[in-house]
């Protein structure tokens, strides 16, 4: 094989291949003697069949697959000689019009990983700001739960429905005397009060009883989800089959009982742990970014320009996808299109801060061991349906940037916790509120491109930090209903009320919660490419 370089310039390297029809010729001779012995044809006993009648049937297969491994092997010697490491995987593509019995030319482009100037990690300062758990918000947490987890006892008869009670009933939703799609239910309960039901529902509820047939008027809101009934006046024949009122909500021991643990002790121990783990976390982020700051503002370096693009498509991506759900898109695209540039300079930023972590981790001997791998493999696979999970784990098995792309983010919190151990970490205790806005705070932060604040999730106008999460949509509980929990989650869930698509629920249009997200945009670098040869590829023809 011949090898040419047409493009040395920065990181891009080009190289032309000349595989000669003698290379290919000889690997075709190889396949053929090795499959012979198995090539069944009429007149001949199995593995009689002469050679070249074998090359005649599966020949041009054979040469196909012969030219594929030729240029395969061209790569990695190539790779293997020039000490190549590819950024991302290599352009390979066959030139002119090949046939077989000539040499072939393959052109391949890459972009190569730049040399990182020995990271300095020496004389790294960090603070760590910490928050204890809050009682009185364990105390509010507790009554919560109480609240959600209250059972109901039957009315008196005759007891008028009021604010608080639980209401079952039949429905049937008209718009202009027509029973609409979707608007038929049975069964459904509501606690008046809880405003889970459209404007005006619930209100109309007050003082029904049970047995009793009545009918509502409601109007449909402008942003409702089904566009047909948005701002839409309708009636609901109500069918009332039942009324229940609640029982007292205490916190104690039954109610942790009613949680499936043992005492109220241990379920205040939970609430703490949780309170703890979510503090912990909110310390680590801040900790983290001010360590990628001081990374980022020491280190300087070229970046292929392809990591670079990867990266900002995935954040545009996100971002773009975001804008679909907010109140105004055009408007929200327009606003976002303005800060396109700054979003690529994150995407750069992010690049040169994972190659470097990447540096740093392999000089220091950190490692992400096999036992370790595997659990990852295991516990990414638990996202599939039991009967594709095992390809999956096959999947990530044979395709190294697949298992790299699954380490990467367990990697990165090694090389992170390593530099935590080197550094030099002093405490200041502080509120959860000052956490949070140290956090959110512009302040301090420098990614030396623009002053624009982007140190926030990916998801636009996001004022949350990690740990937030929305609370959960109310259900309606049913009679007297235990719910169990773990130690891992004490949020109950509510009982099964019936409520399915044919409730007036609110259905407003809201902007939706993006995918979880462990870091932000600039504090989470992006993963480097693993530093292998390139996957097999097939040549163009």
């Amino acid at each position: 094989m011949q090898t040419v370089e047409t493009l040395n310039e920065g990181l891009k390297r080009a190289y032309t291949l000349t595989i000669t029809a003698k290379d290919v010729d000889s690997k075709v001779d190889a396949e053929v003697k090795r499959i012979a012995p198995q090539v069944r044809m009429p007149g001949f006993r199995p593995g009689k069949v002469p050679a070249n009648l074998v090359r005649k049937m599966h020949g041009e297969a054979i040469a196909a697959d012969a030219l594929n491994s030729a240029i395969q092997s061209g790569i990695q010697q190539l790779m293997a000689d020039k000490a190549l490491r590819p950024a991302m995987q290599p352009s390979v593509r066959l030139e002119g019009d090949y046939a077989p019995g000539k040499d072939a030319e393959v052109k391949v482009e890459l972009e190569v990983l730049p040399d990182v100037p020995a990271p300095s990690i020496d004389g790294l300062k960090l603070e760590r700001l910490t928050v204890e758990p809050d009682e009185a918000a364990i105390e509010a947490r507790l009554g919560e739960l109480a609240q959600g987890s209250k059972s109901y006892d039957d009315a008196k008869k005759g007891h008028k429905a009021k604010t608080g009670d639980l209401v079952i009933m039949d429905f049937v939703g008209k718009v202009d005397g027509v029973a609409f799609d979707g608007g038929t239910g049975e069964d459904m309960s509501v606690e008046i009060g809880s405003g889970r039901l459209i404007p005006g529902f619930e209100d109309q509820l007050v003082g029904v009883k049970k047995g009793d047939e009545t009918q509502i008027n409601v109007t449909f809101p402008e942003d409702y989800g089904a566009k047909t009934l948005a701002d839409k006046a309708a009636t609901f024949d109500l069918t009332i089959k039942d009324v229940r009122v609640a029982g007292e909500s205490k916190i104690d021991d039954q109610l942790a009982k009613n949680l499936g643990l043992e005492s109220l002790e241990q379920l205040r121990g939970i609430l703490k742990g949780q309170a703890e783990q979510e503090l912990n976390g909110l310390t680590r982020t801040h900790m983290k970014r001010k360590l990628l700051d001081q990374l980022a503002a020491g280190h300087d370096f070229p970046v292929p320009p392809s990591m670079v693009e990867a990266e900002f498509d995935q954040i545009w991506h996100q971002l773009v996808h975001e804008t679909e759900h907010e109140a105004d898109p055009k408007a929200a695209l327009a606003e976002l299109e303005a800060e396109k540039d700054d979003y690529r300079k994150i995407a750069e930023r992010r690049v040169r801060l994972g190659l470097l972590l990447s540096e740093i981790g392999q000089a220091n001997g950190v490692e992400v061991s096999q036992n370790e791998m595997n659990q990852l493999i295991m516990q990414a696979a638990q996202q599939y349906s039991p009967d594709q999970r095992e390809r999956f784990i096959q999947y990530v098995q044979q395709e190294p940037m697949a298992a790299a792309q699954l380490r990467a983010p367990l990697y990165e919190d090694k090389v992170v916790d390593f530099l935590f151990d080197k550094a030099e970490i002093s405490d200041r205790g502080v509120t959860r509120e000052e956490l949070e806005a140290a956090i959110e705070s512009e302040d301090g932060f420098d990614t030396g491109t623009h002053t624009h604040d982007h140190d926030k999730p990916v998801a636009r106008k996001s004022k949350k930090a990690d740990g937030d999460k929305p609370a959960a949509a109310k259900k309606a509980p049913a009679k007297k209903k235990a719910t169990e929990v773990t130690d891992a989650d004490v949020e109950p869930a509510k009982a099964d009320a019936k409520a399915e698509a044919a409730e007036p629920v609110k259905k407003a249009a809201t902007k939706k919660a993006p995918a979880k997200q462990a870091e932000t945009a600039e504090e989470a670098p992006a993963k480097p490419a693993a530093k292998k040869a390139p996957a097999k590829k097939k040549a163009e023809s």
